[in-house]
């Protein structure tokens, strides 16, 4: 069966204007009131908002009073939450502008509330209504929703003054900086390094004499360097090496400085220290004491 040209053309004409038509953004039950503190429910203003018809007269909003905006977005007549959707208030004569952002549920109702204070100063200094603006937008290839919902007049309060303006944030150059480091740890007078030192010496006498009270055996001193010279010159002279360098590291050197030669040292005290440990404990073996 053979569709007519005028009727196959018409439907043609139909689902092109059907493919034509994109999807667009935009809200229902829109209210904005009016709430002085204290008034209680039904005390204050509120007026229905209409889609793309802003509102006849102007809303004022007080110093005690809150503003709050109820509304449900919408995409193609379909109640669904957007990417952005937000309250834009502009200065029509200077073009300065904020925006604050509604908070949308996953059904597309969302709330905004604000007050004076949330206002920037450029904005209650304005000498005439200001533009309220809802604008709905999201990903995809929906066409956004901008348009106007009412003036907005601010009624300040003759008692109290208007808070000072910020001043703006100006990138630039800085004053220099000064760094100020913590000084390097310094020794301790000499007069109590030679105290220490001096108490140091005087007890090396008693040490000795202890020693040979307890039968040290000082003949032995020969025949140890005679068997075994280099393990026992070595582990006596990497001894005095060290302390050289506990005191350089008092004096003068850092601990970087100390680091290295330390464990050189260390390496040669403990290779020739278990050569002469085993010389001597040939010796005791030997019954040589």
């Amino acid at each position: 069966m053979r569709l007519p040209n005028q009727l196959l053309s018409s439907l043609l004409v139909l689902c092109a204007a059907s493919l034509g038509v994109a999807a667009t953004w935009g809200f229902e039950d829109a209210t904005v009131s009016v709430n002085k503190r204290g008034a209680g429910v039904g005390g204050g203003f509120k007026e229905k908002i209409g889609q793309n018809k802003a509102l006849s007269k102007p809303v004022t909003l007080g110093a005690s009073e809150t503003l709050k905006i109820l509304l449900t977005t919408k995409e193609d007549n379909k109640a669904k939450r957007p990417h952005q959707a937000f309250l834009l208030v502009q200065d029509p004569q200077s073009k300065l502008d904020t925006s604050f952002a509604f908070q949308v549920k996953e059904n597309g109702k969302g709330k905004i509330e604000l007050t004076q204070k949330d206002l920037p100063t450029q904005l209650l200094s304005s000498t005439g209504p200001l533009d309220a603006s809802l604008i709905i937008a999201s990903f995809g290839s929906s066409k956004p929703y901008n348009g106007k919902a009412f003036d907005l007049t601010i009624e300040l309060d003759s008692g109290s003054p208007l808070p000072a303006s910020e001043k703006p944030l100006r990138y630039g150059k800085l004053p220099e900086i000064h760094h100020i480091f913590k000084s390097d740890p310094k020794s301790p007078p000499k007069i109590i390094t030679l105290v220490f030192a001096a108490a140091v010496i005087a007890a090396l006498p008693i040490l000795l004499g202890a020693w040979i009270s307890l039968g040290a055996n000082l003949n032995h001193f020969s025949k140890a360097f005679s068997s075994s010279p280099i393990p026992h010159a070595l582990f006596f002279s990497s001894i005095l090496a060290m302390e050289g360098v506990f005191f350089m590291y008092y004096t003068s050197w850092n601990l970087f400085q100390t680091l290295p030669p330390a464990l050189g040292i260390g390496l040669v005290t403990f290779l020739s220290g278990s050569r002469a440990l085993r010389e001597v404990q040939g010796r005791r073996i030997a019954g040589l004491r």
